[in-house]
């Protein structure tokens, strides 16, 4: 049987999906034990992966809009949650919290490494992998956090050497609400994120930006546009979506009911599911026609939910 991502590309006939949590993976050095979440569809062999890495203080419960999308549409999804989670309490005083960027970047590592230990344990996905494709995703802190896997690097505040977590084994990515230049910091955010002086011009892999026209934000000096960098200051091949109207949330990408949205719009979130799934299955699977076909249908609408750019 193949992926349903070679069956299926209107919502009739997606496959069910199905999810399992907590599977752990050994963490000695990181204090606690790291918790992820796998979702896949019931049907389909040789699947393709997505990691998605969270935004800040959310969890691997986050994020069902998109993660239940991908997985109907033939994804496996794998979430962890990272040591920022309010699940997890850390107090203001833990002497991790300097090093929560270090932690994530380092299970997203123990993931692609891991991958033999999460397919034994999760009965779902166990023989149905296609490791050779592998994209990575994630919102906000998130979407900062993958990136460092698609080529971007950034500054270590602890030594100001620069780090470079570049990963071959991951070859496209999608960025929802990505911060932009470090130069643009505020002094506060400055202060508080030390390490958030990205630096894109090696981020080579194919990557989808997408960004709110109404996303103020409290990084940044400059206005929305600042969350476009990602896509502005990195080599092709890229995608921009802007969405409009778009904030933080995108219309609601954190949760089917989440608090953290404030311009909930169903129809936007449904434009950034259909998009990103296409742009990673022409991405993963070179000669798909399905991103084609996608910017083709939104081009040709006559109230579209945003603006797609390529290069």
């Amino acid at each position: 049987m193949t992926s349903p991502l070679h069956e299926v590309d209107g919502d009739a006939q997606l496959s069910p999906v199905i999810s399992i949590a907590p599977i752990i993976l050994p963490s000695p050095n990181r204090g606690s034990d790291l918790h992820l979440k796998v979702s896949a569809p019931v049907i389909g062999e040789s699947l393709p992966t997505i990691l998605f890495s969270h935004g800040n203080g959310q969890s691997l419960h986050a994020y069902g809009p998109l993660i239940d999308y991908w997985a109907a549409h033939g994804f496996v999804v794998i979430q962890p949650t990272h040591l920022d989670s309010r699940v997890l309490g850390l107090s203001a005083d833990d002497s991790r919290r300097p090093n929560l960027w270090r932690f994530r970047e380092q299970d997203i590592a123990d993931i692609l490494d891991g991958l033999d230990r999460i397919e034994r344990e999760t009965p779902i996905i166990r023989g149905r992998l296609d490791r050779s494709r592998i994209a990575i995703a994630g919102h906000s802190w998130g979407g900062q956090t993958a990136s460092a896997f698609l080529g971007a690097r950034h500054p270590d505040p602890g030594n100001g050497s620069i780090v470079n977590r570049k990963d071959d084994r991951v070859k496209a990515g999608v960025l929802l609400a990505v911060p932009g230049s470090g130069r643009d910091l505020t002094q506060h955010a400055a202060r508080t994120f030390p390490f958030l002086y990205p630096d894109y011009s090696g981020m080579t892999a194919p990557t989808l930006i997408v960004m709110g026209d109404h996303d103020q934000g409290r990084l940044s000096v400059r206005g929305p546009d600042w969350w476009r960098d990602a896509y502005d200051l990195s080599p092709s091949p890229k995608a921009l979506f802007t969405a409009f109207g778009g904030e933080h949330s995108l219309g609601g990408i954190p949760g089917y009911e989440a608090r953290e949205t404030t311009d909930e719009r169903p129809e936007r979130v449904a434009e950034i599911q259909r998009l990103s799934t296409a742009f990673l299955r022409t991405a993963l699977y070179p000669g798909n026609p399905a991103f084609a076909q996608a910017a083709a249908k939104l081009a040709a609408e006559t109230a579209p939910e945003g603006q797609l750019e390529t290069k």
